[in-house]
Formats: C-alpha cells, structure tokens, sequence
C-alpha cells in the first residue's frame, strides 16, 4: 500500500505511540514506524469501508472442530511386552539414564 497521506499521523503521536509501547526510537526509527503506522492505518480504513451485513463473526477462519475420539477401554500391554520394546532393562524394570547427583547416595 502507498502512503498516500503521509500527514495523517504526525511524528509527534508516532512518539506518543512507540511510549506507550515502551520503545525506544531513534529518530530514523520513528519515522520508518511512522511511515508504517500510516500504512497499517490505512489499511485498517479500507477494511472499515467494507460491507459486513449478514457476515456472522467467526473464531476461525475454516468449519475445524477439536476431533474428540471415543474414550473406550482397551486391554493394556502385559509387562513382558513392556520390557520387550524398552532400550533397556534391569530384571522386572525399564532401565533409565541416572540424571541427578553424582554419587550413589545422591538423587
């Protein structure tokens, strides 16, 4: 989009903006916000300008829903079959890396 009203935000209320966003500008930065600001402005107009009768304001873009499965009991893995797919173990149990402490005593 052009700026093709390039007064219709001052330097002034471009600095009012970038405070109360908590910025810090030089004067180069203000103006290339500025000249931003009036883009973004103007596109926000043009968007104003449109004719919204009978559009039903929506959350998103698509008809997506949340894919709910059905909570269905199943049979669980047996402990052999467990251990079967494990990278390692010790007897009965899954063998993990050791994570904390460098002692024995330590965890």
């Amino acid at each position: 989009m052009t700026d093709s009203t390039p007064t219709a935000l001052t330097l002034d209320e471009a600095r009012h903006v970038a405070k109360l966003a908590r910025l810090k500008l030089s004067e180069a930065e203000l103006e290339a916000c500025r000249h931003d600001l009036v883009a973004i402005l103007g596109h926000v107009a043009t968007l104003g300008e449109l004719d919204l009768k009978g559009v039903e304001p929506m959350a998103h873009p698509g008809d997506r829903t949340n894919r709910i499965d059905p909570d269905e009991p199943e049979a669980s893995m047996t402990t052999q079959e467990v251990l079967a797919i494990a990278p390692a173990t010790e007897g009965p149990f899954i063998a993990v890396p050791k994570v904390l402490g460098g002692d024995e005593g330590s965890a």
